[in-house]
Formats: C-alpha cells, sequence, structure tokens
C-alpha cells in the first residue's frame, strides 16, 4: 500500500491542552506518582518527551507498570499475586498468577462511597432520563446473581443476553461476573441465524432477552427470533424476560422484575486472573466467528488504565458512548464504573428525530467523554448539524471516535462546529482485546487526521512485510509484547491452532492486528483501515461469510462477493457483486429480496450498498474467494500490484473489477 510522503516539518496541532488541564489530569499525576514508587522516568517540563518516555517505560518494563497500574487504581487481590507476568509470550503470556479478584466486586465497590449518585444514566429515543443509583445497581446485581445461583449456575458456566442498551444488561453481566460465569451479549437487531452461530458456540445455560426494541420511531417485535433460540439451544436452564415492549412473560420463563424484588446480600466470587470474563465475537470472515475470550483480571486492569488515564475518567464524571451489545464499545463503556464514573446508555436510532440525536444526549447527561463513530461525525458534517451553538455542550471535555479513520475533515468539523478548546480523541484497538491499541492522551496535543498516541502498555509498532519496524512509512499494525487484555483463548480451540492463525501467522510471536498505520516520527499515529477482508462498517465489524450464506440461498444467485471499501472522504463503500443462474436477470425486484433477505437474517447493517452484477467470482488456486485484492483493485491499486497472478484461477475476471474502479474514479 502506498502512502503519500510526510512533511519535512512537523504540522501544527489543531488543538494543545492548557497547562492547567494538563495539571490535572490523571495521566499527569500518575506518572510523578509512578516516578516516585515504581521507577518510572522523572516527568518532563514537555509534555510530549514526557509521555514518550512514560510509553517506553510501559513495554519495556511490564511487570513494574502494571503493578503500578494496580496500585494507582487500588485492585483488591483477594489472594495475592506471586509476579506480575510469569511468561512474557505470545501466545501464553501468564498475568498475575495465584491472584484471585472479581470485576463487578471492583465495578460496584463505588456503591459504598457514593450510593446515591447516579451509576447509569439510560435514554431512548423519547430522552428521558431513568437514573440507577450506585446503591440501586448494587442491589440489583445482588438479586440477580442470588437468582443466578439458584439457578445452579456456577463459575465457568456461559450466560447470554439478547438485550439493547439497557440497564437490564449492565445488571446482568456484572451478576454474571459476580457469581464467577461467563458473559456473551447480542444485540435484538441481530436476526436468529446470526445469534445462534454465536450463542451455539459457547452453550448458554440462562438467557436474557427482551421482547423487543424500539430504533427510528418504531416498535421491532422479537418474539418469533427469542422463540427460535429457545429451540436452537438446549443447554438453556433458564430463561429471564424483560417485556421491553409490554408483552407478558411466557409461561417457562422468568420476569425481570420479579427477579430484582428479591433482595440478596451481594456476594462476589474471587476467581484468578484469567479466569474468562465475557466472551466477544469476531466478524466470522472465514466461518463462524470467533468466539474470543477475554479475562476478569486483564479486562480489569486494562479498563482501568484506558478509562482512568487516557480517558480521564474518575468518580462523579459522566461518560457515553454510542453503542450496541454487539459491539465492544458497550463493554468498554461498562468498564467507565471501574473508575467511579457513571456511564450513560442510549438505546435508539443515532440519528433519530434527527441527526443532532447524540449531541442531545450528552447534553441532557452533562457527559464529560461523548464517544461517537467516525461515521456519524461525518453524517452531522453533511446534515450541517452545529452542536456548539445548538447544545449546552459546558461539561463535555473530550469527543473520542472510532470504529473507522476519522478523516482529517472530520477533525476540522469538530473544531469549527463543537468548540474549539476541546479534546478530539480518535482511538483505534479491537474486539480482539477490548480496547484500544492507540488513541487519547489528555496531554498530548491534537493533530488533524491522527491518533495521539500508542497507549500505555501497548508496544505498538508499524512493520514492513519482511517484519522491520517502519517509521513514517506505511506497515502492519503490530504489537510486540502481551497486553492483558488479549485474549486467553477462543473457544472450541482446545489446541490453540485457530487462535495462532488468527494473530500470529505473519510474524510469529508477534500479534499481527490486520490495519495499515503509519507511526510518525512524532510519535502520533495514522490508520489507513482494514489490511484484511473484514468488513468494518460504521465501527461494526462484520464477516463475509454471513452475508455470503444467506445471498446464496436464492436460487437466482450462483456466487457472491462482498467488498467493504474506506473511501477517501470517510465514507464507505460496501458493493455487493453477484454472479447470477442461467437465465436470471438482476432487476429490482431480485434487489430488494436481496436486501430483505440480509435484512431479515442477519441485521441492516449488513444491506450492501449496491448490487452489481459480473461475469464471475476470482479465486484462489485453492478455491477460496478473492477479497482482499478486489478490495485493493477498487481503492484503486494497479492490478499487477494488487494480487499475484499466478495464484488466482482466471485472472481475466480481476480485469472487471479494475474497469469498475477505474470507471468509478472517473465519474
Amino acid at each position: 500500500m502506498s502512502t503519500a510522503p510526510q512533511p519535512t516539518s512537523a504540522p501544527q496541532p489543531i488543538w494543545q491542552p492548557g497547562p492547567d488541564r494538563i495539571e490535572g489530569a490523571r495521566l499527569t499525576r500518575f506518572h510523578s506518582w509512578a516516578a516516585e514508587r515504581h521507577h518510572a522516568p522523572a516527568p518532563d517540563a514537555d509534555p510530549a518527551v514526557s509521555y514518550r518516555a512514560l510509553h517506553i517505560w510501559s513495554v519495556t518494563e511490564p511487570r513494574r507498570f502494571w503493578k503500578a497500574v494496580t496500585e494507582w487504581f487500588d485492585v483488591t487481590f483477594t489472594t495475592p499475586y506471586e509476579t506480575e507476568l510469569a511468561a512474557d509470550a505470545m501466545p501464553g503470556a501468564v498475568w498475575f498468577p495465584g491472584a484471585k479478584l472479581n470485576y463487578a466486586a471492583h465495578a460496584l465497590r463505588w456503591a459504598g462511597e457514593r450510593p446515591a449518585e447516579a451509576a447509569l444514566l439510560a435514554l431512548d429515543e423519547s430522552q428521558e432520563i431513568r437514573t440507577t443509583t450506585w446503591a440501586e445497581l448494587r442491589d440489583q446485581v445482588a438479586s440477580v446473581a442470588a437468582r443466578l445461583r439458584a439457578l445452579g449456575v456456577t463459575p465457568g458456566d456461559r450466560v447470554s443476553g439478547y438485550l439493547p442498551n439497557i440497564p437490564q444488561a449492565v445488571v446482568a453481566l456484572l451478576a454474571t461476573a459476580a457469581v464467577g460465569a461467563v458473559w456473551t451479549s447480542c444485540a435484538p437487531d441481530f436476526g436468529a441465524r446470526s445469534v445462534l452461530d454465536r450463542f451455539q458456540q459457547v452453550e448458554p445455560v440462562v438467557l436474557f432477552t427482551v421482547d423487543g426494541y424500539r430504533y427510528g420511531g418504531k416498535e421491532h417485535d422479537r418474539t418469533e427470533v427469542v422463540a427460535e433460540l429457545l429451540r436452537e439451544l438446549p443447554t438453556l436452564r433458564a430463561v429471564v424476560h424483560i417485556p421491553l415492549l409490554g408483552t407478558p412473560a411466557p409461561d417457562t420463563t422468568l420476569n425481570w422484575d420479579d427477579v430484582v424484588a428479591e433482595p440478596a446480600e451481594p456476594a462476589y466470587e474471587p476467581v484468578p486472573f484469567d479466569h474468562p470474563l465475557w466472551v466477544l465475537y469476531s466478524s466470522g470472515t472465514t466461518g463462524l466467528p470467533k468466539a474470543i475470550v477475554q479475562s476478569q483480571g486483564g479486562i480489569l486492569v486494562e479498563h482501568l488504565k484506558q478509562a482512568g488515564l487516557h480517558l480521564d475518567l474518575g468518580p462523579g464524571d459522566r461518560f457515553f458512548w454510542y453503542t450496541s451489545t454487539g459491539w465492544m464499545m458497550w463493554n468498554f463503556l461498562v468498564g467507565g464504573l471501574l473508575t467511579g464514573a457513571g456511564i450513560v446508555l442510549y438505546d435508539g436510532s443515532p440519528g433519530h428525530p434527527d441527526t443532532g440525536a447524540q449531541w442531545k444526549v450528552a447534553e441532557r447527561t452533562g457527559a464529560k467523554v461523548f464517544g461517537t463513530s467516525a461515521a456519524y461525525v461525518m453524517a452531522c458534517g453533511k446534515a450541517g448539524v452545529e452542536p456548539g451553538r445548538d447544545y449546552d455542550l459546558s461539561a463535555l471535555a473530550c469527543v473520542a471516535t472510532t470504529g473507522s479513520p476519522l478523516p482529517p475533515d472530520g477533525f476540522r468539523w469538530v473544531y469549527e462546529h463543537v468548540e474549539s478548546d476541546i479534546w478530539l480523541a480518535s482511538v483505534s484497538g479491537g474486539t480482539d482485546v477490548c480496547s484500544c491499541f492507540a488513541g487519547g492522551v489528555p496531554t498530548l496535543p491534537v493533530h488533524i487526521g491522527e491518533l495521539q498516541a500508542p497507549c500505555l502498555g501497548t508496544d505498538l509498532q508499524a512493520w514492513n512485510p519482511a517484519g522491520e519496524p517502519v517509521t513514517d512509512e506505511v506497515g502492519e499494525l503490530v504489537v510486540t509484547r502481551p497486553m492483558p487484555s488479549m485474549p486467553i483463548h477462543f473457544w472450541n480451540d482446545p489446541d490453540g491452532t485457530r487462535y495462532h492463525d488468527s494473530y500470529f501467522e505473519m510474524y510469529p510471536g508477534v500479534w499481527r492486528h490486520g490495519d495499515w498505520i503509519t507511526l510518525t516520527s512524532r510519535g502520533s499515529v495514522i490508520i489507513h483501515g482494514r489490511s484484511d477482508s473484514t468488513l468494518n462498517r460504521g465501527g461494526v465489524r462484520m464477516g463475509s461469510a454471513d452475508i455470503y450464506e444467506v445471498v446464496e440461498r436464492l436460487p437466482e444467485i450462483r456466487e457472491s462477493l462482498v467488498i467493504g471499501v474506506e473511501q477517501p472522504d470517510g465514507g464507505y463503500w460496501m458493493p455487493l457483486f453477484v454472479r447470477l443462474a442461467d437465465g436470471t436477470t438482476l432487476d429490482d425486484d431480485l434487489r430488494d429480496r436481496v436486501k430483505r433477505a440480509l435484512r431479515t437474517a442477519l441485521s441492516p447493517r449488513h444491506v450492501p450498498d449496491e448490487i452489481i452484477e459480473v461475469p464471475g467470482i476470482p479465486h484462489t488456486l485453492t478455491g477460496k474467494r478473492i477479497e482482499v485484492p478486489v478490495k485493493r483493485l477498487l481503492q484503486g491499486t494497479p492490478l499487477d500490484k494488487a494480487v499475484n497472478p499466478g495464484s488466482v484461477d482466471d485472472l481475466s475476471l480481476l480485469h472487471f473489477y479494475a474497469n469498475l474502479a477505474a470507471d468509478r474514479a472517473g465519474s
């Protein structure tokens, strides 16, 4: 992949934190404290020099750094650890062996210190706020955990949620963690097949579910989908019904209100540091989604570091990120509770009744950190939204974006139309670590089109194909030292083969994530998009295999190919190429049936932007569809550089895609 040459002189930042903001940042205080207590380098008068030195220390002295994190955030080990990092290998790192703790106990300890303050602020499209205090949250978690124990749920059992972004989902997650069980969730806009492809892998014993959800001003009944889940998940012992649309609980299910009405004493099962906390799912590009297992301790310390230091969140702050329970950012949002911040849960369309809806949420809740997608920022610009003029955002300190690279125009729009003195934190990470590799640093300047820096504890590098680190050049995003939140394993991957092949096949012992990045000589990071075929629409990663399965059920479709292409203006183009059966015509009726099938079986996000008839689908010599080379062609890469001709079954087919790219570029 090529990139424009870097300028010889350093560009001027679009924003610089003032002295008061730098001095007051929790990161600044942590650095000084770590220098005194844990041999971190002394802070420098230049914040950029200071952060770079702290970052180098965090990745070269991981034992000292992560010990400092646990002490700074007062992590409670019910059983002490033997050492911070026993095996410094990937995969196979062993963090804090011997330690026992509980994630939910840490999230809910604030109920003792701030019982009457808001832990959860929940809104839907009506914009009415429903508040859950810390004491109420603790009590509800205790009741649900007690019921789980009464149902025979023990540490290691899986508990699932088919839920929107509502308080009950947070309660269910924390109750699951409290008993040492393993949480997993899907959003209710997922169709039954998508949910079953995920939940059937982990065999849940309890399902929390709604009867439907509201989105875009409409009610969406999901009772038939839920009925199918119950039929196809034979391991379920119990179902807890949450009547979001007012449907009575079926006779065979428990009612949520009855469960939380039974008082119980809080009880938190001490579990080993590497005990599973939850299962997240990859996109399923080459088959079933990967069931990614992350640990209670690893997520605890990673999210404390990320929320508390990189987002500067603490007790009494309000943390909002627009997300759904099917995206890792929901789990990350819940992690804000660990710092004592109240989290804002929004259940609804990001743009209903108008594009400014998310800014209204930030205004009504007094959010300090407002997280959204790059696509939403760009949509606001196109719609002429004026947040700084039309909303009271006086509590807002940080606008954070993720999901896809925020283009330069997005940076300019924030500073011109939101606030000229605002911290813009563009971040990038992955479901695979449920965190950020690079992103916000409250003490550093912001440059247009760039992430501020690699995150603490993340040995982020850009490597060329020879495995050599490069600066001011595009390379593969790699992480050369382990992070605590890296997967402990994949579900149903007993010998670790799938885990190894997912991240360590290209560079043995080094995590390759699948993104193109540039690390600049100034220490910032530029994300260029995916280096593989994973679809990433509005921050939600999707697998092509799911789409092929649905589309190719239609008798008119012989074969298909779906590609996601990042656009120079920050947009995302997702065309579906179809090879038709003999005698079939791609008319409006067939296009509508393809879209309807995808929307029903998967989700609205899986519906392509265009459906294009092609003479054929190119394959490798072993019969695999060629996705990455076609993506490169559509991005303008010449054919002789996009693919190895000896690896393709019919090279002539690729000329169609190359010509299409040329036609689009010239139009």
